[in-house]
């Protein structure tokens, strides 16, 4: 790899975090507290280094700053009061940004007024959509579905859920390609270029560089899947079990809700009033009672800021757990409104309800931070799969 180093990145950086990178002494106190690290990631001093020393693209190639789950630990042990857990958290909206081929995320999170009047955009397009396609208003009883007629929305969303999925792994497909073919950007030529000549990636051992096989990401997909599915690597630092509770549960509600609203929205919006039993309404309790307490919980710690990682907010760090309680609690009202037989106080609230889910979801989903959900997993993968062809190469040296 050609080393160059760039005087502009350290400025370039702190645009998208609040820490003090000049004050670091570079000794060494943040990574020894952090229980996460390793011979192999030596993080967080050696992003700073990089940061300082202007490196960018091995910055962008970095996957520590993934690997981080911000207990606070480094922040504490700190003698310059540097900040290295929130440097941690800047890297990860850099690297966001960098991934986004689209330049979205880098404009949402240096500007308000670009995250605001994104999704100002976008609700103002829901609202167009909502006001040209629903159905009658029938007063004398409540009939969600033919004020808003659930093959239409059921077709929206698919849309919507087709676009999400484009922007977010098209996306990782450059975070893959940064991470894994470091040497490289991520243009047409350079990508069949570097399949050519890398073949699925590499990575430098030893002042060598060693290819990574197809095997190697093969073997270790169930590290991709076990992360995906449990976040477990938060258990890995101490003290933070009930972090990793909480964590697990929102996320758990996110996703079981969107899965049931983009899926299964034929079966989960109905007039019908199933009784309690029935899975419609526990499986639509659970995601919205974890879904409260969440973000009820995420906002009452950046208002007190008695946790390290409380202590500073980006702006995006207020606006996506605020979106996703509006979300809720609308949702809440129609079904209230639902059952209490009110027809107009249900169709206006449902309307509200998308405006406010709509932007929350083209917006901050694939370009901000919720998008985490899929980048971290996928460092932990790409970190084995590096390690995997490393022990692979120390096997082969033993044998020759």
């Amino acid at each position: 790899m050609i080393i160059q180093s760039d005087p502009t990145l350290a400025a370039e950086v702190r645009r998208y975090g609040k820490f003090d990178i000049n004050a670091c002494l570079q000794c060494g106190s943040c990574t020894v507290t952090c229980d996460l690290t390793s011979d192999s990631t030596s993080f967080p001093r050696r992003t700073i280094q990089y940061v300082l020393m202007g490196l960018r693209r091995l910055l962008r190639g970095s996957l520590e700053p993934w690997l981080c789950y911000y207990c606070g630990d480094c922040s504490t042990a700190c003698p310059r009061q540097t900040e290295p857990g929130e440097s941690m958290m800047t890297f990860r909206r850099y690297l966001t940004a960098q991934y986004d081929w689209t330049g979205l995320s880098s404009k949402l999170y240096q500007s308000k007024v670009w995250e605001i009047g994104a999704l100002l955009v976008v609700g103002a397009f829901i609202t167009l959509l909502i006001w040209l396609f629903h159905g009658p208003l029938i007063t004398d009883h409540v009939e969600l579905n033919t004020f808003a007629p659930p093959e239409i929305v059921h077709l929206c969303d698919l849309i919507l859920a087709g676009m999400l999925a484009f922007f977010l792994f098209s996306n990782a497909f450059r975070m893959y390609w940064f991470t894994m073919h470091p040497d490289s950007d991520a243009g047409v030529l350079d990508v069949m270029r570097g399949f050519k000549q890398d073949g699925f990636g590499y990575i430098t051992y030893q002042g060598e560089k060693v290819r990574i096989p197809l095997s190697s990401f093969l073997a270790e997909a169930r590290t991709l899947i076990v992360h995906a599915f449990t976040q477990k690597q938060f258990m890995s630092c101490k003290d933070n079990m009930g972090r990793w509770i909480k964590h697990w549960l929102l996320a758990s509600g996110y996703v079981l809700m969107l899965f049931m609203v983009v899926v299964f929205l034929l079966w989960f919006q109905t007039d019908n009033i199933y009784p309690l039993y029935h899975p419609q309404r526990w499986l639509g309790y659970y995601a919205t009672a974890v879904l409260i307490f969440g973000t009820v919980e995420i906002l009452i710690g950046r208002i007190r800021k008695s946790e390290q990682i409380h202590k500073f907010s980006d702006f995006s760090d207020w606006l996506f757990p605020i979106l996703l309680l509006l979300t809720v609690l609308s949702g809440i009202l129609v079904h209230i409104f639902r059952y209490e037989g009110l027809p107009l106080a249900t169709y206006y609230t449902y309307a509200i309800h998308l405006i406010i889910a709509g932007p929350m979801l083209v917006v901050e989903v694939p370009f901000g931070k919720w998008a985490h959900l899929l980048y971290r997993p996928l460092a932990l993968y790409f970190n084995a799969v590096k390690e995997s062809a490393i022990q692979n190469q120390l096997t082969k040296d033993e044998v020759q």
